[in-house]
């Protein structure tokens, strides 16, 4: 059985390009987003590790710290960070986890057998301050991550974790939001001083309450 929303992330330690850490140490108080590659020198994967390096300030500003995972060695992983940092024009800083033994991929549940017995789906988690999974989307070899959808998401995670709202499809930051159906249309009407848009019992939105 793999994990789950909900479910505590696991932790561990491991070697990464940023030396040993500690899983949960290394996010702290913060946010987590831990995603995996099926390899090193992979053409999909160096975009996207460039574009993870790219948007540092922009996980910063949500307080999330990232990290990869690939089951090849660490000395392999330096020279494919030089190869990032060259092609895509950035600076990985984020660790990259050298996972030789499998440990964390099958911890997290990331070889899937049906299409590689050896490397790692593209799996991604967002986990929260509680250490609980937040999200999790795999991505077929073939397909980049849009990490715009993954800031994206984190932000409505954020949000909703804090007020009792939902964000509706396409929601971006700065649209209204919905209010939640565990909060009464009077309660709602207290709660929200910006108003609420009732357009039936059920669906009632708001102007996102954290701005």
């Amino acid at each position: 059985m793999g994990l789950r929303l909900g479910d505590i992330a696991p932790n561990f330690k491991a070697q990464t390009t940023e030396g040993e850490i500690d899983f949960y140490e290394y996010l702290g108080n913060g946010w987590g987003i831990l995603f995996s590659h099926p390899a090193d020198y992979t053409p999909v994967c160096t975009t996207e590790l460039g574009k993870t390096a790219l948007l540092k300030e922009e996980f910063a500003k949500r307080n999330t710290k990232v990290l990869a995972v690939s089951v090849d060695p660490l000395d392999k992983h330096l020279g494919w960070r030089n190869d990032i940092n060259e092609t895509q024009n950035c600076t990985v800083d984020f660790p990259i986890i050298a996972d030789v033994n499998r440990e964390v991929s099958l911890l997290y549940d990331m070889i899937h057998p049906n299409v590689s017995e050896t490397v790692t789906v593209r799996s991604l988690f967002i986990i929260g301050p509680d250490k609980k999974i937040k999200l999790i989307i795999t991505y077929p070899q073939t397909t980049g991550r849009n990490f715009h959808e993954v800031l994206r998401v984190l932000e409505s995670l954020q949000l909703t974790a804090g007020y009792s709202v939902a964000t509706p499809a396409d929601w971006k930051h700065g649209e209204d939001v919905i209010v939640a159906l565990s909060v009464s249309t009077e309660d709602a009407q207290k709660k929200f001083q910006k108003g609420v848009k009732i357009v039936k019992p059920y669906l009632r939105y708001t102007p996102q309450p954290n701005l």
